[in-house]
């Protein structure tokens, strides 16, 4: 018994190696937009895995044969998408239109397979609630909709306004569990020092924060393992518990 459990335990951890290396391999695509190839094919490999590390009745180098074999078979097929469109097609499909001009087109919702209330949510989490504010709605191979509004209903923008506002930054980590990462100082043109004198007005030290972070207008965000909370704001909160 003791000795199956340790094989188990080899064989899991070998496994689980094995997939973070092999899904590295592969790419983010396999992790994020998942199409219907992508899918399957990540269900096989992780079941390919799952009977490496359980399955005491073969030997361990055939499934991570098989592993390895399915692994590169998807480099290939990948290679082959990036280079045949008409590949491409049959792996992965086209996007496919399923509103037009705030009409639905339900021959190509049927065809699809999706019903009506499955496309209101994917509608809902675009923050469209009036179907007939869309201009074009389609859905991509790998199961999301993209929407473009009507030009009457599209959001205003800075260049609509003629206004030049300047150009985005974006959110800098500094400090992570009470870790400073000095080479993220450089790249916003920091210093140890700005940061001992953005800490020193709070009575703060490093150790004293969980998270920290240079915002975009170059503020400093602070987050610590004790937030100061107010009295109101704690007594609020117990009175909704209450």
């Amino acid at each position: 018994m003791m000795e199956e459990t340790t094989v188990v335990a080899v064989r899991a951890i070998i496994a689980f190696l094995t997939l973070i290396v092999y899904t590295r391999v592969l790419g983010k695509q396999q992790m994020g937009n998942l199409t219907y190839f992508d899918y399957i094919n990540g269900i096989t490999i992780g079941s390919i895995a799952g009977t490496f590390a359980t399955d005491l009745s073969s030997k361990a180098w055939i499934h991570f044969v098989a592993l390895t074999i399915f692994t590169l078979i998807t480099i290939i097929f990948q290679y082959i998408t990036l280079k045949s469109r008409a590949f491409s097609q049959i792996t992965d499909s086209d996007p496919t239109l399923v509103i037009q001009n705030g009409k639905i087109l339900e021959q190509n919702l049927n065809q699809m397979r999706v019903k009506f209330n499955e496309l209101t949510m994917m509608l809902r989490q675009k923050d469209v609630f009036d179907l007939t504010t869309v201009d074009y709605g389609i859905l991509e191979p790998d199961g999301t909709l993209s929407i473009a509004l009507k030009p009457e209903n599209q959001p205003v923008t800075a260049k609509d306004m003629h206004m030049h506002p300047p150009p985005q930054k974006l959110m800098t980590e500094l400090i992570i569990d009470g870790a400073l990462m000095k080479e993220k100082l450089a790249e916003r043109n920091k210093d140890s020092r700005w940061l001992t004198e953005q800490l020193k007005k709070q009575n703060l030290t490093i150790q004293d924060i969980a998270f920290a972070a240079i915002l975009p207008n170059d503020k400093l965000y602070i987050d610590l393992y004790k937030d100061r909370l107010s009295d109101k704001t704690s007594t609020d909160e117990e009175k909704k518990r209450n």
